[in-house]
């Protein structure tokens, strides 16, 4: 993923981790410019170079992140640190003047296939730079299984962080993978994914907007 990405107003949204929410009016409708949003960092077994991609819906109220190769896997032939993934991205954002966002829920999903006895935990978290405040949230699927898993994170608005009006920040997006053995038969492979070849599993962030007080 390159530096200096550009994507829409939607993604600045996924700032919303670490700031009290301010006294302003609150506002559903989004801003109707578009921001620049550039990828300081990217850094994570789960996401090497090229394997994860941004898109945005067309009003600015969720973005999708899509990764190509995020596996984690035990058992088996597999690697002893394959048992573990994960994605960090650090992106600045740049906000139409007198707005600002938050997070309401972020759709996960993947696929799993998991023997009887083995455990999986994703978690992601989302937070400023420089603030020592997380959202953090972890989700546990147990064998056996296999098919699509998906997690929902929800906020209910009254509890929404948003992000500060007219500052510039740096945001940490971290997600992770870990399949654990536990007890079940080492001889036979476990994974789990949130990947997708074709674009059609994916993350999903659908924000809240509202205007900031007035200066």
């Amino acid at each position: 993923m390159a530096r200096g990405l550009l994507v829409s107003s939607a993604v600045a949204a996924l700032l919303a981790a670490v700031v009290p929410a301010q006294s302003a009016g609150a506002s559903s409708a989004a801003p109707p410019d578009k921001v620049t949003v550039d990828v300081v960092t990217v850094n994570g077994s789960g996401c090497r170079a090229g394997t994860a991609a941004v898109a945005t819906s067309p009003d600015n109220t969720a973005f999708t992140l899509t990764y190509s190769d995020y596996l984690a896997t035990a058992g088996g032939a597999s690697s002893p640190t394959a048992f573990r993934k994960n994605c960090q991205l650090s992106l600045l954002v740049n906000v139409p003047h007198g707005f600002t966002y938050a997070i309401t829920s972020a759709d996960y999903r993947g696929f799993a296939s998991l023997q009887p006895g083995v455990t999986a935990v994703e978690k992601a978290s989302y937070y400023f730079q420089g603030s020592s405040s997380t959202n953090s949230r972890t989700h546990t699927f147990t064998g056996p299984m296999s098919e699509d898993w998906q997690a929902t994170d929800t906020t209910d608005w009254a509890q929404l962080v948003w992000a500060p009006c007219g500052a510039q920040r740096s945001l940490n997006v971290n997600t992770e993978l870990r399949v654990q053995l536990g007890a079940s038969d080492r001889s036979k492979t476990s994974f789990m994914t949130m990947d997708s070849t074709d674009g059609s599993v994916n993350t999903i962030y659908h924000l809240a907007w509202k205007q900031c007080p007035a200066a």
